[in-house]
C-alpha cells in the first residue's frame, strides 16, 4: 500500500461509481485497546460484500488521514481515518488506515466482483 494522494485516489473511487460493486467496511480497535488498557471499551463493525451501486464518490481530508464517502440511492458508505490505498491484481480497491504502529483502524474496499469468504481463505 502507499500514502494516499487525494489526486491518485479520487479517479479511482470515480471508476467504481454508477457501476454494481461489492463493499468491504471494517473498523476496529480489536483487542489492541483492551491488551494494553483492562479498561478500555472494544469497538468495531465488519460489512462484507454488500451489493450497491453509488452515485458518487469522494475523497476529503488533509495530511496523515482522509474520509472517504459513497453516495448510495438511500444514504452513504463512509469510512474516516483511511490513510494508504492500492489497486491489486483483481482490480480491487483497497484503502486501509493504520495506527501509529501500523496495526488496522479502518479499512474501506470497493470491487466488481465478491470477496473472498472467510472460510475460503483459510
Amino acid at each position: 500500500m502507499q500514502a494516499i494522494e487525494i489526486d491518485k485516489v479520487q479517479p479511482l473511487i470515480d471508476a467504481f461509481a454508477g457501476k454494481d460493486v461489492y463493499v468491504h467496511l471494517e473498523t476496529t480497535n480489536g483487542a489492541y485497546a483492551s491488551h494494553f488498557n483492562e479498561n478500555a471499551y472494544n469497538v468495531g463493525a465488519f460489512i462484507r460484500n454488500a451489493h450497491v451501486r453509488y452515485q458518487h464518490g469522494k475523497i476529503v481530508g488533509t495530511g496523515g488521514s482522509f474520509r472517504v464517502g459513497l453516495k448510495l440511492d438511500l444514504g452513504w458508505v463512509y469510512a474516516e481515518g483511511v490513510t494508504d490505498f492500492e489497486m491489486d491484481d483483481q482490480n480491487r480497491l483497497l484503502m486501509a488506515g493504520h495506527d501509529v504502529e501500523g496495526r488496522l483502524m479502518v479499512a474501506l474496499e470497493i470491487s466488481e466482483t465478491p470477496f473472498s469468504h472467510e472460510s475460503e481463505d483459510a
